[in-house]
C-alpha cells in the first residue's frame, strides 16, 4: 500500500494516517499488533494524537478496517470500471488480484482474526462485494446469472487458495518471478475460459 511510516512530527496527523499505520501493524503480527503507544512510536508523535481521533483501540481497529476495504476492494473496483471491455476488465482483475496474493499479509491476517465480529463483517462484505462484481463482469461476457456467480465464487476461491498457499506452503508456489508471472497467466486463462459454461 505504500504507507510512510517517516511522518514529521510537524504534521498535523489524520485518521487515516494512523488507520494506516494500524494496517501495517496488523500485517505484521495480526490484530494483537495494533497498540496505540507502538503506534505513536512508529508514527512520531504522542498518545495524544491518537485520542484527538479516536476514543479507543477497538475504533482505530474498525477504521482500519473500513480504510483495508475501501482500498483493496472498493477503489480497485472504480479502477478496473475504466477499462470498458468485461473480458479485458475481468483479465486486470484476476492478474492484479492473484499477483499480489503472495505478499498480501494484510489480508492473511484479517483472515486469521474473523472470530472478531467486526472482521469478520468486514471480510464478509468485501467477499460479497468482490464476487458480486466478478458474476457481473461474467454475465457481460455473456453467462446467465448462475454460471456467471459460480464463475465468481471460483475466481475469488483462487484468489484466497493463493493467499493460504502463499503463507502456509510458499514452496508450493514458484518462487521465480519470470515462473510466477506464467502461473499467474495460467490462471487468469483458465478462469477466462468459458468453454462447458451455461451461457
Amino acid at each position: 500500500m505504500g504507507m510512510d511510516k517517516a511522518t514529521p512530527k510537524s504534521k498535523r496527523l489524520s485518521p487515516a494516517d494512523w488507520a494506516d499505520e494500524a494496517l501495517v501493524a496488523i500485517a505484521r503480527g495480526g490484530l494483537s499488533a495494533v497498540a496505540v503507544e507502538s503506534l505513536a512510536a512508529q508514527l512520531g508523535v504522542t498518545k495524544g494524537s491518537f485520542y484527538w481521533h479516536f476514543a479507543d483501540r477497538a475504533a482505530l481497529i474498525q477504521a482500519a478496517l473500513d480504510r483495508w476495504e475501501h482500498i483493496h476492494t472498493e477503489a480497485i473496483i472504480e479502477a478496473m470500471d475504466a477499462e470498458a471491455d468485461a473480458t479485458q476488465r475481468l483479465r486486470l482483475l484476476l492478474r492484479a488480484a492473484i499477483g499480489v496474493a503472495k505478499v498480501d499479509q494484510i489480508e492473511v491476517a484479517l483472515l486469521a482474526s474473523t472470530d472478531e465480529p467486526n472482521v469478520a463483517a468486514t471480510m464478509a462484505r468485501a467477499t460479497e462485494r468482490r464476487i458480486a462484481y466478478v458474476a457481473v463482469l461474467y454475465e457481460e461476457m455473456g453467462l446467465d446469472p448462475v454460471a456467471a456467480r459460480h464463475r465468481a465464487v471460483m475466481g475469488v476461491s483462487m484468489f484466497l487458495g493463493h493467499l493460504q498457499l502463499a503463507r502456509a506452503a510458499p514452496a508450493s508456489l514458484p518462487d521465480d518471478d519470470a515462473a510466477w508471472h506464467q502461473h499467474v497467466d495460467a490462471v487468469t486463462d483458465t478462469l477466462l475460459d468459458l468453454r462447458g459454461s451455461s451461457a
